[in-house]
């Protein structure tokens, strides 16, 4: 399976559309010389069975190593599930180097730029959404879609060009897309829903059975 080289359209590493992330970056890389800190590209298969879609890189983790969910607390969980169900070569990601690879699954985030105090603006969602827009027209028709949490999912719903009232976000629930698509929701596998037992790894590994099942 061929490694995802995102088109000009799917992903811009010097895209400077949303002033405020923008700036914060420009101040990211001042303070943490050695981060990444610049949009961070999706990563994975470039005919995946999965697509995963996070919210936003993290601070000490997809914004310093410039691959999603790599580094982040919220990477832990989700890295250690995609490997119980067959999606990865190992359960741990920490750097860019360390020989982690994804099978039939790929990774990106509503937005690709790190937002102060994890909070994208509506805007800065919508500026964004062209990107995922663009990498979810080019998947296969069939194609699993995990949305990880309600920002995600709406997202997705707003790349896919299907109102939002049309598909109600709920943990564990799989909508049939009219685009051929089809969308899984799960809590964010972050650090607070997880810690709060929002979402435990017995809920997370059963939204992934199904996405499994489904998939085979």
């Amino acid at each position: 399976m061929s490694t995802y080289q995102p088109s000009k359209d799917e992903f811009d590493l010097n895209c400077t559309r949303c002033p405020r992330l923008a700036g914060f970056l420009q101040q990211v890389r001042q303070d943490y010389p050695d981060y990444h800190a610049r949009p961070v590209s999706p990563y994975g298969l470039a005919n995946p069975k999965l697509l995963i879609v996070g919210l936003a890189p993290g601070m000490h983790g997809a914004n310093a190593t410039g691959r999603p969910f790599t580094g982040d607390y919220a990477g832990i969980i989700l890295y250690e599930t995609l490997y119980k169900f067959g999606f990865s070569n190992r359960a741990e990601s920490v750097a860019l180097n360390d020989g982690f690879k994804l099978k039939q699954c790929r990774i990106t985030n509503a937005v690709k730029c790190l937002p102060p105090e994890n909070k994208p603006t509506g805007q800065e969602i919508n500026i964004c959404n062209d990107f995922l827009k663009m990498e979810i027209a080019n998947l296969k028709s069939g194609t699993s879609i995990l949305a990880l949490g309600t920002v995600a999912h709406q997202a997705v719903l707003k790349a896919c060009d299907i109102k939002q009232k049309a598909f109600a976000f709920g943990h564990n629930i799989k909508h049939e897309l009219p685009n051929g698509l089809w969308l899984f929701d799960s809590y964010h596998c972050s650090r607070y829903n997880t810690s709060t037992k929002r979402l435990t790894t017995a809920m997370f590994e059963d939204v992934f059975k199904k996405i499994r099942k489904h998939i085979d």
